[in-house]
């Protein structure tokens, strides 16, 4: 596909993020325009750099994703007005690994507590059994794609046994064991961590559900850095609250931002970050690669990296 690049906007809504000038101005050596754009400026430009959805990202010729997962884009809508969709997929790997690896080293290390009793300047160790290490546990991973190979590829570091689940049970390089989605109550049922990095699509939502919290053991601990609605969040409250599940480390939500009044909030045993688990000061740059990259790849017709539509 073909078409004039004249003008390039980073749209506002990246700031949840990282600062759009900064993604700008790492961009201004472009043979094109560059600048920071609104909703009312999106209609002068020819591509546009975003996080969230606009309808009038369907009069431009190219929209880029700031984040791996587009399910809040029209792919039927773009492709009938020849708009290009690229993503960010292959930059949060290593990012989002780390997040993991901090959270399953509050539970292990019981680093959330402490950090709890600090605020209330209340000196409590912990019982004697209640830490524990790493290397020996194991963690299933639901996603064996860029997200979850590179959870796969901390965690190993740290002495953890990673296993995955995907359509397949085809081999996985950094997966010990690989189950098919059909054998996916099997496969965290032997596992001390569960961790979510799978995106939103049909066949994932609520893929998560009581029955998967069932066949969990009760010491067990769930992550999710994929998306909020692969879990069906009533389910895993409800498996927290009676126990079934020992605790969760929770990144994104079926709402987001999280409504004052869920109790997922003041639950024991559960750790709550605000959908930040790729943030990191480097996230423009990496952004600004990609970006680079497709307006050199349309200046010599080849094809668009990361193109979801």
């Amino acid at each position: 596909m073909q078409f004039e690049l004249e003008r390039l906007g980073v749209h506002d809504s990246v700031e949840a993020v990282f600062p759009p000038s900064e993604l700008a101005g790492f961009l201004a050596d472009l043979p094109l325009e560059v600048g920071v754009i609104g909703d009312n400026e999106i209609a002068a430009c020819d591509a546009v750099v975003t996080l969230e959805y606009r309808e009038a990202f369907l009069e431009v010729d190219w929209v880029h994703s700031i984040q791996a997962g587009v399910d809040r884009f029209p792919f039927d809508e773009f492709e009938a007005d020849d708009v290009v969709l690229t993503n960010s997929t292959g930059i949060h790997d290593r990012w989002v690994g780390e997040t993991v690896a901090g959270y399953l080293l509050s539970f292990a290390r019981r680093l959330h507590d402490h950090v709890a009793n600090q605020q209330e300047r209340r000196w409590d160790q912990p019982e004697w059994d209640e830490g524990f290490t790493l290397s020996g546990t194991t963690a299933c991973v639901l996603g064996t794609g860029t997200l979850g190979s590179g959870v796969a590829e901390v965690l190993g570091s740290l002495g953890v046994r990673v296993t995955g689940v995907r359509r397949s049970a085809a081999p996985v390089p950094g997966f010990e064991e690989v189950y098919a989605t059909e054998d996916l109550l099997e496969a965290v049922a032997d596992a001390d961590f569960v961790i979510v990095t799978l995106p939103l699509t049909d066949e994932t939502r609520h893929l998560v559900d009581a029955d998967v919290f069932e066949a969990m053991r009760g010491d067990a601990y769930f992550v999710n850095v994929g998306r909020g609605p692969v879990v069906d969040e009533a389910a895993l409250i409800d498996a927290l609250e009676s126990g079934t599940i020992e605790g969760a480390a929770l990144d994104v939500f079926e709402t987001e931002p999280l409504p004052e009044e869920s109790p997922l909030w003041d639950l024991d045993e559960v750790i709550v970050t605000p959908h930040c688990a790729a943030f990191t000061e480097d996230y423009f740059r990496a952004i600004g690669d990609i970006v680079r990259e497709n307006v050199s790849r349309l200046e010599s017709g080849e094809e668009f990296y990361n193109r979801v539509v």
